[in-house]
Formats: structure tokens, C-alpha cells, sequence
């Protein structure tokens, strides 16, 4: 009797009601609902951000998003060459290429300035860059274009830099270095030295030219040395016929020197100084500056990035044997 009153006096028990227990179940199911409808917030967010992402992907990819190049008044076209010339680099035949249908297709297009700021690269890209700058000349007389040198334009910057009807510099820009270089190690000493045999096993006999753990064979050395001759005499030909009898030619011309731009021009290799604005102001008589430089899209990036990677898979390392302009 006594245990009877003492339960019946236990607050936990008077407070509690029949409907408790039905009452924490709402509270669980309701915490649960909104639960789900957070969730659902969420799902949908994320799910619009990706239909827009792939919805600015695919524009991009239809090239219906970037920069406007459209400018129908009047204008000067600026091409930027910035970095190294090579392959799916900083500067490649493709983008500059696109860059000058771009401009020449455009009507308010009155002169094209190439802003060149490179110390060189391919022969291969700059050769064929400099050949479609002589094409496009032809197809369109009345569009000058005008290359003007910012820091450095040396090697294979220079050999596109010919193809334009007059290059402008800064009185400190570096310009020349008309020559051709490969490059390499060799390691045939230090391999003696701690012990370890090359054991290089290939079908035909010049497979392993320029090997860097072979001893130098001097008739592969020969051949190499006869095609950089060649591509030399090549970039010579389109030195002399880019700048004609401007060119005041030395022992030193072709050598792989370089100069400032106040030398470069007494040397005929450049016109005379002047900016990019310089030259749209007060040679073109445009001073209105439209960029028509290539810029990469995100597709763009993406499929370099994708190409690197697989080269990197498939053990492409062969770039150091090309024969470079710089």
C-alpha cells in the first residue's frame, strides 16, 4: 500500500497524459518531413547548377559565348603572341591562324597589329604562321599588318614577326637570335663512374640517335648537325626575303646573336620604335583597339588537358630532340 502511494506521487507520472506517446511520434514524423523537404531543396539546387553548368558548356562548345570580336565600326585588330611557340602552347599556328580569319573577316578591321612577346620555339608553328600572315597579305592588300615587339622578340618570335609589312620596337626589346638550337644531356661519364650499363636494343641503326645514355656516334652527330643547318638556312631565306634590301647584313647577322631594338633598327632588322597604341594611332590612324587574340574555351582547356594525359600515358618525352628556334 505504501509502494501504491509513493508511484502515485511520482511527478514523472502525474505529468505524464495518455496522448504522450502519440504526441512523439508527430514530433519524430514531422522532424522527419522536414527533413525530406530539405533534402529535396538541396537535390534540386544542386541539379539546376549542373543543367546550367552543361547549358554554358555547350554554348561555349557552339562558340555562342566569349568574347565579342563583332565590331563593325572602325578599328585596328590586336593579335597577342605571348610565351613560347609551340603545339597546343602559348602560341600555336591553329589559335593565331583562327585569330586572323577572324579579323580580316571583320569590315571595320583597317590594320592588324601583332604584339609579339616571345623568345621562340617550333620552326614547324612558326614557319607555318608566318606562311598564312604572306597568304592573307595577298588576299587583302589594303589591311597592313604591323608587328610590334614588346619584351623579347627572338628566334622563332622573329621569324613570324618578317612576315608583316614593318616591325615596330622599344628602344630595350631584345630582338634576333636567327639561329637553331637542339638541346640535350649526356650522362655516358657518370654512368661509368657508378656502375650502370645501357643496354639499348633497337631495329634500325639510327633509332637510337641522340640517345643521352649512348656514347655520341659522329655519324648520327653529323646528320643531326646537317638538319639544323638546313632549317637555319630555311629561317635565313625568310629573314632576307620578309626584310629586303632593309636588311644591312653582317658577319654577325645570322649567327644567333641578339640586340636591343635601338640596334635591331640601325641593323634593319626593325623599322622603328613604337607601341601597339603608337602604331593604331598614328600609323594605322585607328586608335580604337579590338582584341581578336584566340582565347580558349573551357571544352578547349578540358581536351588539352585530356590530350596531356594520355600523352603522359602513352610515354610521349621526345619534345627535347625537336629542333627549336629559340
Amino acid at each position: 500500500m505504501q509502494e501504491e502511494n509513493q508511484q502515485s506521487s511520482d511527478p514523472k507520472q502525474v505529468h505524464q497524459s495518455p496522448d504522450w506517446a502519440i504526441r512523439t511520434v508527430e514530433k519524430i514524423a514531422l522532424a522527419g518531413l522536414q527533413e525530406q523537404k530539405s533534402a529535396r531543396r538541396w537535390s534540386i539546387l544542386f541539379k539546376s547548377l549542373t543543367f546550367i553548368y552543361l547549358f554554358f558548356l555547350l554554348m561555349t562548345f557552339l562558340g555562342w559565348v566569349g568574347q565579342s570580336k563583332n565590331a563593325s565600326t572602325a578599328h585596328t585588330a590586336l593579335i597577342d603572341l605571348s610565351g613560347v611557340i609551340e603545339a597546343g602552347g602559348a602560341v600555336n599556328a591553329d589559335a593565331v591562324i583562327s585569330s586572323l580569319n577572324d579579323a580580316y573577316d571583320n569590315k571595320g578591321t583597317k590594320g592588324i597589329i601583332l604584339r609579339i612577346n616571345s623568345p621562340g620555339g617550333s620552326p614547324v608553328q612558326a614557319g607555318i604562321i608566318n606562311d598564312e600572315i604572306h597568304r592573307q597579305r595577298k588576299l587583302h592588300p589594303e589591311i597592313p599588318v604591323y608587328a610590334v615587339v614588346e619584351d623579347i622578340c627572338a628566334s622563332g618570335g622573329y621569324y613570324i614577326a618578317v612576315a608583316a609589312d614593318k616591325i615596330f620596337v622599344d628602344k630595350a626589346s631584345i630582338v634576333g637570335s636567327i639561329g637553331v638550337l637542339m638541346d640535350g644531356y649526356g650522362f655516358t661519364e657518370v654512368m661509368k663512374k657508378v656502375g650502370v650499363e645501357r643496354r639499348l636494343m633497337t631495329a634500325g641503326s639510327n633509332k637510337g640517335m641522340l640517345d643521352p645514355f649512348s656514347p655520341v656516334n659522329p655519324k648520327q652527330q653529323a646528320l643531326a648537325q646537317s638538319m639544323l643547318d638546313q632549317i637555319h638556312q630555311q629561317f635565313i631565306t625568310v629573314v632576307r626575303e620578309g626584310r629586303g634590301s632593309r636588311l644591312k647584313e653582317n658577319e654577325e647577322t645570322f649567327s644567333g646573336l641578339f640586340w636591343n631594338g635601338e640596334e635591331s633598327i640601325k641593323l634593319g632588322l626593325a623599322d622603328a620604335q613604337g607601341s601597339a597604341e603608337y602604331v593604331a594611332r598614328e600609323v594605322i590612324k585607328e586608335s580604337d583597339i579590338v582584341d581578336f587574340t584566340y582565347q580558349e574555351t573551357v571544352v578547349d582547356r578540358f581536351a588539352k588537358k585530356l590530350g596531356a594525359s594520355m600523352a603522359q600515358e602513352l610515354g610521349v618525352s621526345a619534345k627535347n630532340l625537336l629542333p627549336t628556334l629559340r
